[in-house]
């Protein structure tokens, strides 16, 4: 079977500064990240001819896109996929035109969860919307119970445990102090982290990321056209999406020390962009770190180190901007949070600009091969996506 790699290309993207926009509605999001697109495209509305749009809480199908873009009477598909939704809209996107059926095409992924109950409501617009205060809380404990079995699996000590996450949180703030369109700016010290208010042991408020209005997406066409559109285009290299049918639940001995669903679409995303050695061939990674003991876990799961030795690289700076393998250049979830379907656009956003030498000054030296990762779920049941991208030839 014929894979995605080297068929498709990104030609135009658009990403939306994330944080609290009390003031713009989801389609006030949607008009800024793909007007973006358009104009960085060089493309009116009018070129695109089918859409994929992502969003869990902010829209209830493709009309609402049509509705903010005046798009005359096109397909457009909701995709709702957690916290993967951003990157299987844009897969979806990108095997329509590998498929032949469409030339251009346009990925867009929103979230407005800063308005209503604690950041995960639906989005009922007025006046239905009575606005009552209901908080709905992640699963942070899952998590935290990844990041003791890890310490435990591993002989890591509580406090070399902490000790590391908190390097992992201080790399990406610093990330973020450099990235304009990030919500959080700030650098925060080591002992910042250790010393944050506990949300569920070892993870304090420094090693969860927040929630964030937003909006991100990608104008998507034929690799054998796009250099109608743009020299610098982005080639799409392998796209994986899988699903956990629940294990966790059905094994009382389920190991929480990795994340099976990590393991299996890195592996069918690497074999299909002919990635042997992650570690040695990947310039650039944007992981999904809802929460520091996620992003520690997934390097031993991407492949990025071995079993148990994630420490080593940590301590070693290997993941920072100055690093054999830069993960979350632009802060990531902790510094963008997290506008669930926007989040996995927003990664490939950050690729595209540092493959095309616009990232600023966060800008890599050379970055050929990218990956993004979105995780999203509870144990067992986890949505994972991987893309992998590379430069034109």
């Amino acid at each position: 079977m014929q894979g995605i790699r080297d068929r498709v290309a990104i030609v135009g993207m658009g990403c939306t500064n994330f944080g609290e926009h009390w003031d713009k509605s989801p389609e006030d999001l949607m008009i800024d990240a793909c007007y973006e697109a358009f104009e960085d495209a060089k493309i009116e509305p009018t070129d695109i001819q089918a859409a994929w749009f992502a969003s869990w809480v902010s829209g209830w199908s493709g009309g609402r896109l049509a509705n903010a873009l005046k798009f005359q009477y096109i397909p457009i598909t909701r995709v709702e996929n957690f916290c993967s939704g951003g990157t299987d809209a844009f897969r979806n996107a990108c095997y329509a035109v590998a498929a032949g059926i469409y030339d251009v095409v346009l990925a867009c992924g929103v979230e407005k969860l800063k308005d209503h109950k604690g950041g995960f409501p639906l989005y009922i617009p007025a006046p239905f919307d009575s606005s009552k205060v209901e908080v709905d809380l992640m699963p942070v404990s899952h998590f935290a119970l990844f990041a003791t079995s890890y310490f435990r699996r591993y002989g890591l000590t509580p406090e070399e445990g902490k000790l590391t996450l908190a390097k992992i949180v201080v790399k990406n703030h610093h990330n973020g102090s450099i990235s304009p369109k990030a919500h959080l700016q700030r650098e925060v010290t080591v002992e910042q982290v250790l010393n944050a208010p506990v949300v569920s042991w070892p993870l304090g408020l420094f090693d969860c990321c927040g929630i964030s209005d937003g909006a991100a997406a990608a104008i998507i066409t034929r690799a054998d056209i796009a250099k109608r559109f743009r020299d610098d285009y982005v080639l799409v290299k392998g796209l994986a999406q899988v699903s956990g049918a629940g294990q966790s639940q059905l094994h009382s001995d389920f190991d929480f020390t990795y994340f099976p669903e990590n393991v299996a679409a890195a592996k069918i995303a690497y074999a299909e962009a002919g990635i042997k050695h992650p570690r040695n061939e990947i310039d650039i990674a944007i992981l999904h770190d809802c929460f520091s003991s996620t992003e520690l876990i997934t390097y031993e799961d991407l492949g990025f180190s071995p079993r148990g030795r994630a420490k080593e690289d940590v301590d070693a700076g290997t993941f920072t901007l100055e690093g054999e393998l830069p993960v979350n250049t632009d802060g990531g979830l902790k510094c963008f949070g997290h506008p669930i379907s926007a989040s996995g656009l927003r990664m490939i956003y950050e690729v595209y600009k540092q493959m095309q030498g616009k990232a600023g000054p966060r800008q890599l030296k050379e970055v050929d091969i990218g990956m993004i990762h979105n995780l999203g779920g509870v144990p067992g049941c986890f949505s994972v996506a991987v893309a992998v991208f590379g430069r034109r030839d």
